[in-house]
């Protein structure tokens, strides 16, 4: 029988190839999403084994952070950068969550989230979300938060205004372009809280910051990780 599976498996195979969405080459039968060389190429940081490093430096003297990382390189030809975007704008939803699995089992094994009470994604305006189908943070929130076992709060931070887009933006043009367009919609939800704040990409953190500083106010600590990161 499981010859006859095997046989199969490969005749869907070839009508439907499975493809590695990192790389484009066919996935072998024991591979689920990311081919074993995609995941052996990105290009990991390893910041949450330092508390000095350059995520949390983006920090100091601005916003009280208690741990900071983000768990690959952001390059221009990386596998994480093609993975990234395959997600964001291809809309395959599975490689966020899975990306979110495996960098929550680094963080797990090394304490980074201990004492974390909540995971919260940065979020998208309502009308963003609606024509984008989904939010990609929170996606990549889903697959940390299934490994962890910490729960996923999508409610208590909204975001109450567009921006425009942060690329291309000096670090105090990407700052003013976020102030103040955040809100904590239930205090009691956060109050007293541990929360771990989660983005795709940080760049300047101004983003994580305008997040971060809602939550603060409104009684909580703050830890973030972002799954990739790209340091003008």
């Amino acid at each position: 029988m499981g010859y006859l599976y095997d046989l199969w498996d490969d005749f869907i195979s070839l009508l439907f190839p499975r493809l590695c969405p990192g790389c484009g080459n066919h996935l072998l039968r024991n591979e689920k999403l990311i081919c074993t060389e995609c995941y052996i190429s990105i290009p990991r940081t390893n910041f949450h084994l330092k508390a000095d490093n350059p995520v949390a430096r983006l920090f100091w003297g601005r916003c009280q952070i208690e741990r900071a990382a983000a768990f690959s390189f952001y390059n221009r030809d990386s596998r994480m950068r093609k993975l990234i975007h395959q997600l964001k704008h291809k809309g395959i939803q599975e490689i966020g969550f899975e990306l979110g699995r495996i960098y929550a089992n680094s963080l797990k094994s090394s304490g980074f989230l201990e004492g974390v009470d909540l995971i919260i994604p940065v979020p998208l305006h309502p009308a963003k979300k609606r024509k984008r189908g989904f939010n990609q943070s929170e996606i990549i929130s889903h697959g940390i938060s299934d490994v962890s076992g910490i729960p996923l709060n999508t409610a208590s931070l909204v975001r109450k205004n567009i921006s425009d887009t942060q690329t291309r933006k000096s670090r105090y043009s990407r700052w003013a372009n976020v102030e103040g367009i955040f809100r904590v919609e239930d205090q009691a939800s956060i109050e007293g809280c541990h929360i771990l704040l989660v983005d795709d990409v940080i760049t300047t953190g101004s983003t994580m910051e305008a997040c971060a500083d809602e939550i603060l106010k409104a009684g909580g600590t703050v830890s973030v990780a972002a799954l990739a990161v790209a340091i003008l």
